[in-house]
């Protein structure tokens, strides 16, 4: 072989071996059928492949805060935007302005001071499962979570591991204030009867006639009545909180530049389609082009409180808020 055909030769294997090194590797916070219906849609719409796990939001901002000095994953995809916005704050993910930012809804990008990428946004909400409740009256309000009557009938995700749960805590903080906040988290925690790692699963046990009453956001209560579970789905009477969930670029990517035609890609109207279309996901999508499901709750007939995400993404206010919940509401025995 001659020493310029050699040459080529190692040139073409050089870039085969660049070409199939770009990858996207995930880390997904939505529900597991969203997260599973990303990658061949992408790798079809780009070539590029992308793998996922799926975890959690707070278990996500963990991971990255973890491997922050040698990065395993190059995007974060979902999952409540307070984590997003401390991930920036903190420098383990980059903020960067895709091509389509104008096409996002302006609320969205204005009440979290354009601090990260707002992908979707979500209310929480009570899913009800009539049935189990029997004669029992449907909770209206979140003091009617705290009755007696609903011992061992309520269910919620876990604070510590759940962004869900956090928008819930401080939700009841800020519609009552500290001390009466604290008071209704305890006592809805003493009608708890299971606490989850995941956003979503509380309303799993409802369906399944495990548990009468789910906190959680609504869509996810949407979902799981369109698979054919006895539930309804409305938000307490004196509003709810809401997240802005986000996707970002994590810090030092290690394929940065496939990390960021994904980001791109997932701000699509026809990316954002598969939430519902495929996913079985049915929160309000960020781009204004997209076509939003007919079964996303519309947040024009929900109470929405007035959130504070600045003062409630901080991490000295969320460390101090979960501390008080492990310390002082988790250990009370019910």
């Amino acid at each position: 072989m001659t020493r310029i055909a050699l040459a080529l030769v190692l040139a073409l294997t050089l870039v085969a071996g660049s070409a199939s090194a770009e990858r996207v590797n995930l880390l997904c916070s939505p529900d597991l059928a969203w997260c599973e219906a990303l990658g061949p849609a992408f790798t079809e719409a780009t070539g590029i492949p992308l793998e996922f796990i799926r975890v959690s939001s707070l278990d996500a901002l963990a991971r990255i805060r973890a491997e922050a000095a040698n990065p395993v994953f190059d995007a974060w995809f979902g999952g409540t935007g307070d984590p997003h916005l401390i991930a920036m704050r903190e420098g383990v993910a980059e903020m960067f302005i895709p091509t389509v930012w104008d096409d996002l809804i302006p609320e969205l990008k204005s009440v979290i001071n354009e601090e990260y990428i707002p992908l979707y946004a979500g209310a929480i909400g009570f899913v009800v499962n009539e049935e189990v409740l029997g004669d029992l009256p449907l909770p209206r309000t979140w003091r009617d979570l705290t009755d007696p009557m609903y011992r061992g009938l309520v269910g919620m995700p876990d604070p510590t591991s759940s962004g869900t749960a956090y928008t819930t805590l401080a939700t009841l903080l800020q519609i009552f204030g500290e001390e009466e906040g604290w008071e209704i988290v305890e006592g809805i925690h003493m009608n708890v009867a299971q606490y989850t790692s995941s956003g979503a699963a509380p309303g799993q046990l409802a369906g399944r006639g495990e548990i009468g009453i789910a906190v959680q956001f609504m869509h996810d209560g949407v979902k799981f009545a369109a698979q054919g579970f006895p539930l309804t789905t409305y938000a307490p009477e004196e509003g709810v909180g809401y997240e802005i969930g986000g996707i970002s670029l994590i810090a030092n990517a290690p394929n940065r530049d496939a990390a960021i035609q994904f980001i791109e890609w997932a701000l699509t109207p026809e990316a954002q389609a598969i939430a519902g279309e495929q996913g079985e996901s049915f929160q309000i999508q960020s781009n204004m082009n997209t076509v939003q499901h007919p079964l996303a709750p519309n947040f024009d007939e929900i109470n929405l409180i007035d959130y504070d995400f600045d003062r409630w993404g901080d991490p000295a206010v969320r460390e101090e808020v979960l501390n008080t919940w492990l310390n002082e509401i988790f250990i009370i025995p019910r």
